[in-house]
């Protein structure tokens, strides 16, 4: 008996919302809220629900809902270190996140810092001790929002310290730091706090001893 052949049908793509969502959509994401947050469109408290919805989203279809009554901001994106001179350039990979609602949550010791971090603490508190890091990289990156709790940030004399933020009833305060040796990490901390505390500085008497020999080894020199 004869059978009809059919041609195959082509494999539908995935629909928007049941993509999975990558750090760089909830970075976009958290801009916008930001922005937002910074133009009066949303209030404090607005604005830390939906960054701790940003953060638990494991779909695109999820994120867009957060935004969509808000205006994409204007022009391209601004790099973390673009107000800076001689500033390597923006890292990319995966991001850590470290959030803390009605808790704590930190990180220190001897561990592999990436590019990029997201420290977020709402009625928390977040630790990152760079002090025993290993830099596989010039450029990180912390973008840090504390709402009504605190983020800690800590790094070794011998690196470079910058920052750029704002503190709305509350404390953004970065010791700015620059490193002698011209190829030494660069730690540059974004963000804002609301009635709250965002605070990053060297820790005394901690270096990174052989800085760049560990810097050369890993990019490859």
């Amino acid at each position: 008996m004869d059978l009809e052949k059919h041609p195959q049908q082509p494999t539908a793509r995935a629909e928007p919302d049941v993509i999975r969502a990558s750090d760089a959509d909830r970075d976009r994401i958290a801009d916008i809220l930001r922005e937002a947050m910074a133009e009066g469109r949303l209030t404090a408290d607005e604005h830390a629900e939906r960054v701790d919805s940003v953060y638990r989203a494991k779909t695109v279809g999820e994120l867009e809902p957060l935004v969509r009554d808000l205006p994409t901001p204007g022009g391209a994106t601004r790099a973390a270190g673009a107000p800076y001179d001689r500033t390597p350039e923006m890292p990319t990979g995966p991001v850590d996140n470290l959030v803390a609602v009605f808790s704590s949550s930190s990180r220190k010791g001897r561990w592999r810092v990436g590019g990029r971090m997201n420290a977020f603490a709402l009625f928390g508190s977040v630790e990152i001790d760079l002090t025993e890091a290993l830099f596989g990289q010039r450029l990180t990156v912390i973008n840090a929002t504390s709402v009504f709790g605190s983020v800690e940030i800590r790094v070794p004399e011998n690196i470079s310290l910058r920052g750029s933020g704002t503190g709305i009833f509350g404390n953004f305060e970065v010791a700015t730091l620059e490193s002698a040796d011209p190829e030494a990490p660069v730690v540059a901390v974004n963000g804002y706090s609301v009635f709250g505390s965002v605070e990053a500085k060297p820790k005394r008497g901690k270096f990174i001893a052989d800085l760049q020999d560990r810097l050369r080894k890993h990019l490859g020199h």
